[in-house]
């Protein structure tokens, strides 16, 4: 089956690997980008150039109705991957929350109007898995992150508010326009360019050295391109309405992703890379002065376990070794001059 389908973020780490996969299977793609001038030789150089019948990029933002209405004109599917992500945390959540929330419903309701039959959103595991004192836990896609608990950030807040109004929207003015959701972890993977995602920032300073010693913090892994697999499975399957479906693989600590790469990646790639993990009391000190610690210290020592078996039973869907994502991420950084020996 392949279609019309607007993808919308498309330079986005996800969204370009799906625009990828969905080209290869035969789909006629339309893309949201922020700025056309910017973007469009990007993505046409990523992709191979597939040509103005296969590939159109059209100008969106995720808090102004301009573009959207052109962007999504004969689409019959929508993969809204674009949201808005920060570099660190912002003083007022509502920078995240507002857009995260704001750009869903614009594109349901334009989407909606346009006829479109199936709408898959990108949510995250920040909606599904955060909101608990607890150290060691498993969720699955009936888990929703509770916003009221004082752990959760801007961040997973913005993510779990925007799936609930999309499903809230689609319950009161959805009609027959279907509705899927894709829970991604941690994305990792190889990266296309420079202009990296902030997903793969955690490998980048496991190698470059920013982590002398590996806080005692890790993440579900998925790969981008498993990621992408599943929303492609998403928008082709039938009879997927109001279905959630977690993208994730095996939790890592960031002492382990260290461990992979000292392992498997030459000796002049990996000097930096540290062999023990930062106590706990460290953590504590250092985000006293530093945000970025500040804002990973309710993380140390949870493990968020992923059961995503409703994806396979359903689907089929699989996902490759989480080792070798994280190998293919740091080939890719080395590759592209981000990191240096």
């Amino acid at each position: 089956m392949a279609g019309k389908v607007l993808v919308t973020g498309g330079t986005g780490y996800i969204a370009g690997e799906l625009i990828r996969q969905l080209l290869a299977k035969g789909w006629t793609v339309h893309a949201t980008v922020r700025s056309k001038a910017k973007s469009e030789q990007i993505l046409r150089n990523r992709l191979g150039n597939p040509g103005e019948d296969r590939l159109r990029i059209f100008e969106a933002e995720l808090m102004d109705d301009a573009g959207w209405a052109e962007a999504v004109a004969g689409c019959t599917h929508v993969a809204h991957v674009a949201s808005p992500i920060a570099a660190s945390t912002p003083k007022d959540e509502n920078e995240m929350i507002v857009p995260a929330r704001e750009g869903t419903l614009r594109a349901l309701r334009f989407a909606q109007e346009a006829g479109v039959k199936r709408f898959v959103q990108t949510s995250s595991m920040a909606a599904v898995a955060y909101g608990r004192s607890d150290k060691v836990y498993t969720v699955d896609e009936s888990d929703w992150t509770d916003v009221t608990h004082p752990d959760v950030y801007p961040y997973v807040k913005s993510k779990t508010i925007a799936e609930r109004a999309a499903r809230d929207w689609m319950a009161e003015h959805g009609g027959d326009m279907e509705f899927v959701s894709v829970n991604p972890s941690m994305v990792l993977g190889p990266v296309e360019d420079p202009d990296f995602s902030p997903s793969v920032e955690a490998v980048k300073q496991v190698l470059d050295g920013s982590m002398p010693m590996a806080p005692d913090l890790g993440f579900a892994i998925v790969d981008t391109r498993d990621c992408a697999d599943l929303h492609v499975r998403c928008l082709e399957e039938p009879g997927l309405a109001n279905e959630r479906f977690l993208a994730a693989g095996k939790f890592m600590k960031i002492i382990e992703i260290a461990d992979v790469l000292r392992e498997r990646l030459p000796p002049e790639h990996t000097r930096k890379v540290p062999k023990k993990v930062m106590p706990n009391w460290m953590v504590s000190v250092l985000s006293l002065f530093n945000p970025g610690v500040r804002s990973i210290k309710s993380e140390i020592g949870k493990t968020r376990n992923v059961d995503a078996s409703h994806a396979e039973k359903r689907l089929g869907w699989k996902t490759r070794s989480e080792e070798d994502s994280v190998v293919d991420c740091a080939k890719s950084l080395i590759a592209h001059g981000v990191v240096k020996p």
